[in-house]
């Protein structure tokens, strides 16, 4: 009788699991640091060949928010602490970085901005993560728009009745219409502004942050991006009566 109950509550048990909390899932795609220990990634297909995977996107894809403080890490990299490959890579058969790394490695590669990456998770936690090489980085494109900051380095960007969520890196490019890097958005005369009321005087993503937090409305704004990748390159602040 007691081996039939703790048979009983074994299945009982196992049968309350919830599924999510059993099933191992993967993704592919560039992901961006989103807090402590935490990614985003918005999933994409992957195809291999020649040890370099072409993504594409996955049409009402939506984003995932990854707990990675326990996951491996596999780098292409030969070496953990190494800022770029530097001619050399550690890849497997499949194309993924088999260099051992720590959770730790992640968030100094993150902090430098976008990561392609494949992620085996379940639930809202990542068990294995390996970096990979893309077959070609995706193609930019410039477009006129607002932006409305979400955090230090995350914005929504709405332009063509559409609202996209991108990220900037420290090497983004901010050119103001204002005097001063620090001053407020569209604070005073457009002395930096062109003939087209873009901004030309050069200042840095620490700069954009600044003048982003305290702006409680969108700003308009003509930025280089890159959908693909979700990734800012360039800020040019508009002065729209210049």
């Amino acid at each position: 009788m007691r081996l039939l109950a703790c048979a009983t509550a074994f299945t009982l048990g196992f049968l309350a699991m919830p599924a999510d909390a059993a099933t191992t899932k993967v993704v592919y795609g560039y992901a961006w640091g989103d807090g402590s220990g935490h990614l985003r990634i918005v999933p994409k297909s992957a195809t291999l060949a020649k040890k370099r995977y072409t993504l594409k996107v996955i049409p009402g894809a939506r984003e995932l928010r990854l707990d990675y403080t326990a996951a491996a890490y596999g780098r292409i990299t030969v070496a953990c602490d190494l800022k770029e490959t530097e001619g050399r890579v550690a890849l497997d058969a499949k194309g993924l970085g088999r260099t051992a790394c720590k959770p730790g490695d992640l968030t100094d590669e993150l902090g430098r901005g976008p990561a392609s990456l494949r992620i085996e998770y379940r639930g809202g936690k990542a068990v294995k993560i390996n970096e990979f090489l893309p077959a070609r980085w995706p193609g930019s494109r410039t477009a006129e728009g607002t932006l409305k900051r979400v955090n230090d380095n995350t914005v929504l960007f709405a332009t063509g009745g559409k609202t996209v969520k991108l990220g900037y890196m420290y090497f983004t490019g901010f050119f103001r219409v204002t005097a001063r890097c620090r001053d407020g958005w569209l604070a005073g005369r457009p002395v930096n502004a062109d003939n087209q009321g873009l901004g030309k005087k050069q200042c840095s993503a620490a700069d954009l942050t600044r003048a982003l937090k305290r702006e409680r409305h969108p700003v308009l704004v003509k930025i280089d991006y890159t959908p693909d990748v979700g990734s800012i390159e360039q800020v040019r602040e508009v002065y729209g009566d210049a």
